[in-house]
């Protein structure tokens, strides 16, 4: 179970606020990473988001022996980090919010298995939102009777290339 991922960005209190919209959370400052936020779902699961300043990364050792923070002053555009998030709203709602903020915001079948919308944050990190009839779809193929059958699907897979 995924309870939280934690993601740099451009502007992580404005990210944060938007990914609160789409997934009908709240927002508070990550006071171990100044300048950071948290967005929490407020579940049964502690869904969770922390969105980082751009260029945050995490190292180990630095505070009394647990990981700690450090900026790269010179980070990468694109990273492959992403995540399948379900929400809690249609396609249009992602496709108004997508469109309100100047983000690419696209519907896609990956491979004909599942849907999902490429939600991409700042136009520069992808998250795959799943409205709830493409979460529904997303858990069938994924259910343990359907893993084998998902694996073969997905092995031959070249995505962009």
């Amino acid at each position: 179970m995924l309870h939280h991922i934690s993601i740099a960005v451009k502007n992580p209190q404005h990210v944060a606020n938007v990914m609160a919209e789409i997934m009908h959370g709240r927002v508070a400052p990550f006071s171990p990473n100044p300048g950071g936020y948290m967005m929490f779902v407020g579940d049964e699961f502690g869904t969770g988001i922390e969105f980082y300043p751009l260029g945050s990364e995490i190292i180990p050792d630095v505070w009394q022996g647990q990981a700690g923070f450090q900026i790269n002053e010179h980070p990468a555009n694109y990273t492959s980090v992403h995540a399948a998030i379900s929400v809690p709203v249609s396609l249009e709602e992602i496709e108004r919010i997508g469109a309100q903020e100047g983000w690419r915001v696209l519907a896609c079948s990956r491979n004909g298995v599942f849907d999902v919308v490429e939600f991409w944050i700042e136009n520069r990190l992808m998250l795959e939102l799943l409205t709830p009839e493409m979460a529904a779809r997303y858990l069938e193929v994924t259910s343990p009777q359907k893993l084998e059958q998902l694996a073969n699907s997905v092995a031959g897979v070249n995505v962009g290339g």
